[in-house]
């Protein structure tokens, strides 16, 4: 979602959906209104599909890790912070992960987003955790 050939992108985002995309999922993210800018970019292009945030709880360090040298994702300051000080020690980074990635999701519902796809790497169980965290908050 964030690169610096932001407008060819677009430019070959649109021609996917003009030619039959029905929807579209997006990379994993951690800062919200990275989402939120480019979903403005985007209807602003005219692309009017639905959006699915890909939203990926980090449960380790070396997941993290792993997962910014794949992506290129950056990370901001707050996830930052608890990666500092929970990354040591495993069950309590897992804790940490699935609460950052819950409030991502609660600030997105709350912000109009009907669909969220969850990177849950193999792990049901994180996903689990994060739709009973979230489990009142979907009723409404």
């Amino acid at each position: 979602m964030e690169n610096e050939h932001k407008e060819d992108d677009i430019k070959y985002l649109k021609q996917k959906v003009d030619s039959g995309v029905d929807f579209l999922t997006t990379q994993m993210f951690f800062d919200n209104d990275i989402h939120y800018n480019f979903l403005y970019r985007i209807r602003e292009a005219g692309i009017t599909v639905p959006v699915l945030p890909g939203i990926m709880p980090i449960t380790s360090a070396r997941q993290m890790k792993r997962s910014c040298e794949l992506s290129g994702t950056v990370f901001p300051r707050r996830f930052q912070a608890i990666l500092d000080r929970f990354g040591d020690s495993p069950k309590a980074m897992e804790q940490a992960g699935i609460a950052y990635a819950t409030d991502q999701i609660i600030d997105l519902l709350a912000n109009g987003v009907k669909n969220i796809h969850i990177y849950s790497m193999n792990r049901p169980e994180v996903a689990a955790a994060i739709m009973h965290n979230i489990s009142e908050i979907i009723q409404c």
